[in-house]
């Protein structure tokens, strides 16, 4: 099964939604919507009477955002969202490694939501164990890139970005960059316009598409939607 996104443009670039048995990252800049696409997936996910485990790592789960996106049929999503708040990088770990006894037959989705946020606090804190720490972090994007294939199931990660500079220009690029690109099998780059509202969906890496795909999408109070300027 795949997991409809709810923006049409994007899901029809996907051919349906977020592929199964496969890890998808969605990184971009503080206020690009990521967060609530996550919470978007969950709620197509549960329409179709799937669990999703969310583990917000970055403390910014809402149950309000949860009931703007799912309107009516919030009491129905809000049981089917189980949701896990990790509060170090360690824990995250200890989670990650626990999802298979958590992950049962009728579940189709899994978020980390950032999975880079409590690594970047960790490494911030401790520079000196930044190798050991990319190490862990590489393990458990293994783990679950094993865990979408053995369940049938999507993976989803969000991710923060640093700044990158060259001589021709500067740009942005998730944290962890070699770790997160390595293991996801589609990436998605959202980009903020000077409409703090509307960003660029940019589809960087599909197995299915070899080059990069945009379209417009507006993050509105009912969850993100195409935008048609």
């Amino acid at each position: 099964m795949k997991i409809p996104t709810g923006c049409n443009s994007f899901d029809k670039i996907l051919e349906g939604g977020l592929p199964s048995e496969s890890i998808t990252l969605i990184y971009g800049e503080p206020e690009t919507g990521k967060t609530t696409m996550a919470i978007q997936c969950a709620v197509n996910c549960a329409k179709h009477d799937y669990k999703t485990l969310f583990v917000d790592a970055d403390d910014t789960f809402s149950t309000r955002r949860l009931s703007q996106i799912a309107g009516s049929d919030y009491e129905k999503v809000a049981e089917l969202i189980i949701l896990m708040r990790p509060v170090n990088f360690r824990e995250q770990g200890t989670m990650v490694d626990e999802l298979a006894e958590y992950v049962s037959r009728n579940f189709g989705l899994v978020v980390v939501d950032a999975v880079t946020s409590l690594y970047r606090a960790k490494v911030s804190e401790s520079p000196s164990k930044t190798f050991e720490l990319n190490r862990e972090l590489n393990r458990e994007l293994a783990s679950l890139a094993q865990l979408a294939k053995t369940h049938k199931l999507t993976v989803l990660l969000t991710s923060q970005v640093r700044s990158i500079f060259d001589e021709m220009s500067a740009g942005v690029e998730p944290v962890a960059p070699r770790v997160l690109k390595f293991w996801a099998d589609t990436i998605i780059k959202v980009k903020p316009t000077e409409n703090p509202q509307v960003m660029i969906a940019i589809l960087e890496k599909n197995e299915k598409r070899s080059k990069t795909i945009t379209c417009n999408l507006k993050i509105e109070k009912t969850g993100i939607h195409d935008w048609l300027n």
